[in-house]
């Protein structure tokens, strides 16, 4: 078992780091024989506050760990050491702090998420998917839901939703599987020049060989998510489950459950199903792209 993901590997965010800890200190708990009751006592605090821990739901104490390794038999000094290393960078900020300030807490813990998978498979329904979007396309988005906003802070957030971009461009990126309703791709976001750069942005985006892009079309009528766009995050690390991610107007849901993860693969399943298949999606774009052009 690796104590440490490796460096330079995709689960170097501290939202996963603490998962990964999380996992660790769960399965040391339970080699031990002792109870989320008792790890709590042993730190001064609750049976609940054991169990966000474990699921990598709030920061690590260092001294808590350590405590708690005492309590599961950890002794070699190796083992232990790895942990509280693993316990420090767990509480260091990620790249997105600096934007805490257009940046709500509920999609701080996305982006930590997003930046350590390695498979993301996403459906969108209203707009093209934020890691294929260009700053044009981003802005105007954007305005639809801040138009009271400064330019400084609108500029900000588009220069947020840029930098989410860049692990697309790292050496070992995750794979982007994204399924997209036709709707989206019409809806004149920002005018016909921007729709038109974005459009050919798309373009470019497939023939990447980790960006795979479907549409759906309007001819597939009602489909497997009409209850609208949902993300699936799946991690390296076998110690990680695939986590559901909803977003709201104003908060996120985050679903782990075996029974929520199956039900919602089952729908992405059937939704690159209906969807035209990969390689039609040039020119299903490249259609789309000379409407716009010729209005």
């Amino acid at each position: 078992m690796t104590m440490v993901p490796a460096e330079g590997g995709p689960a170097t965010g501290p939202t996963v780091l603490r998962m990964l800890l999380g996992a660790q200190l769960r399965r040391l708990r339970e080699g031990a024989g002792v109870t989320r009751e008792g790890a709590g006592w042993e730190i001064r605090s609750s049976e609940s506050k054991i169990s966000r821990m474990e699921l990598g739901r709030v920061g690590f104490k260092e001294r808590d760990v350590a405590d708690l390794l005492t309590l599961y038999g950890v002794t070699a000094a190796d083992e232990r050491e790895a942990l509280l290393k693993l316990a420090r960078d767990a509480n260091s900020p990620g790249w997105w702090h600096r934007y805490g300030d257009v940046l709500p807490s509920w999609f701080q813990s996305y982006l930590g998420l997003e930046a350590a998978a390695a498979l993301i498979r996403t459906y969108e329904v209203q707009f093209v998917p934020g890691l294929l979007q260009t700053p044009e396309y981003a802005r105007a988005v954007i305005l639809l839901g801040h138009r009271s906003a400064a330019q400084d802070e609108v500029d900000r957030r588009v220069s947020l939703r840029m930098a989410r971009q860049e692990l697309l461009r790292r050496p070992h990126p995750p794979q982007l599987w994204a399924v997209v309703d036709e709707a989206a791709l019409r809806r004149p976001i920002g005018g016909p020049e921007v729709m038109r750069g974005q459009l050919s942005a798309l373009i470019e985006a497939t023939k990447s060989p980790h960006i795979r892009l479907q549409v759906v079309p309007f001819e597939a009528g009602g489909h497997a998510a009409a209850g609208g766009a949902f993300t699936i995050l799946r991690f390296g690390d076998q110690d990680l489950p695939d986590i559901v991610y909803i977003e709201q107007l104003t908060s996120a849901i985050y679903l782990d459950k075996r029974e929520d993860l199956d039900y919602y693969a089952v729908a992405m399943e059937r939704l690159c199903v209906e969807a035209e298949p990969p390689e039609r999606t040039p020119e299903i774009l490249g259609r789309i792209l000379d409407e716009v052009a010729r209005r």
